[in-house]
């Protein structure tokens, strides 16, 4: 070859073993032990720091009303550095799923902005995401929800997750369910849940290396969730550099959904077997969740619902009522401080569990009125 240089030597008088000899260009750098170890080393301190460095370069100065922007829903990394600068401010944060984000409404009528309206201070951070189903809400908190601490936290408990077993995860038949990247990846066991043993392990290491979860964040806030070598094939005429130019995706005034009543979309009543608070998976990821937040010092109030029942059949509603009331009993057993409200008016729901502006305003007036939540405002001290 032409960067190296062969030349053979016999051993000895008596006819020893022929040996190769081989030298090596004089352009050739090679590392002994120790130094691929430093350079091991260098890397992932390299590795390591990226993601620190990376927010003072990308800006993020979440204003009043903020929430998560639609298109970051699944961007954990991100969720991570909202809740560590949320955390930052004091406030009592607001988690649940999208009826906390606000489907059907814009960003200054949700259930967080309602109740600083309703006390007359800004006092509440909306960290609502949609889909966000207990076991997804509780691998959320758990892994990058970390900032979340010493607090206060109003949880909220959205009984849908619990109406069938396909929405309580129970089902053997595999299906495509929301967050199942934050869902636990070995144990418990999901029988739902079809993922290769080398995609979970993948899962577990982006938890755990802030690299992978950055990496994560760059793909799903600049390019469409995909790699820069599948988002080049995509767009052969785009440069990667104006994608991350161009910033953070804004929470949008729109909204998800037409703010029309569930009625005005022709959603007709259902018969909702609902599942068995016993058997639950839901429930008890969200006991766990409960757990999780207390044990980092933050005190919890619970808001159960409200769900539409007026959408729900009379055998239904009567199932509905009996999980509901359970649901109060075990957070009773519990120690945590919870409001179950009574139903909307019809024409203040959107679907099954979204409330409309004026749900909100209604619901963060009653609230208001609730004691158990006016101690829970007043109160201080550790969880």
């Amino acid at each position: 070859m032409a960067d190296e240089r062969h030349s053979h030597s016999r051993q000895g008088d008596g006819g020893g073993e022929d040996r190769a000899v081989v030298a090596y260009a004089s352009h050739e750098v090679r590392l002994s032990g120790r130094q691929w170890l430093a350079a091991g080393a260098l890397i992932l301190g390299a590795l390591a720091l990226l993601p620190v460095l990376w927010k003072r370069v990308e800006p993020f100065r979440p204003g009043e009303d903020y929430r998560i922007p639609y298109a970051l829903t699944n961007d954990y990394w991100f969720f991570r550095r909202y809740s560590r600068s949320a955390a930052g401010q004091g406030k009592t944060l607001v988690v649940g799923d999208s009826v906390i984000w606000g489907q059907y409404v814009n960003k200054d009528q949700t259930l967080p902005h309602c109740l600083d309206r309703v006390s007359g201070r800004t006092e509440f951070t909306n960290m609502g995401a949609d889909g966000m189903h207990p076991a997804a809400l509780d691998g959320l908190i758990r892994y990058y929800g970390r900032p979340i601490s010493d607090g206060k936290v109003v949880l909220h408990c959205n009984p849908l997750w619990m109406s069938s077993e396909r929405h309580d995860l129970q089902i053997k038949k595999e299906f495509r369910f929301n967050h199942p990247r934050l869902v636990p990846q070995f144990f418990p066991p999901i029988p739902c849940y079809r993922e290769s043993c080398s995609g979970r392990l993948a899962v577990v290491m982006e938890r755990t290396v802030p690299f992978l979860a950055w990496a994560g964040h760059l793909r799903v806030a600049y390019f469409d969730q995909m790699d820069i070598p599948a988002w080049t094939l995509e767009h052969p005429y785009a440069n990667p550099i104006a994608a991350v130019a161009a910033g953070l995706p804004s929470p949008a005034e729109d909204h998800a959904g037409e703010p029309a009543s569930w009625r005005e979309r022709g959603i007709r009543e259902q018969d909702l077997p609902w599942v068995d608070l016993e058997t639950s998976f839901q429930w008890r990821s969200f006991r766990r969740l409960v757990g999780t937040l207390r044990a980092r010092g933050n005190r919890v109030f619970v808001l159960v619902g409200p769900f539409n029942e007026h959408l729900l059949e009379e055998p239904s509603l009567q199932r509905y009522h009996e999980l509901k009331e359970g649901i109060a009993r075990g957070l009773d057993d519990l120690g945590v401080p919870h409001y179950v409200p009574d139903a909307l008016p019809s024409e203040y729901c959107a679907d099954a569990s979204h409330p409309l502006a004026e749900g909100y305003e209604l619901l963060a007036k009653q609230l208001a009125e609730c004691d158990s939540f006016v101690r829970f405002l007043g109160e201080d001290g550790g969880g």
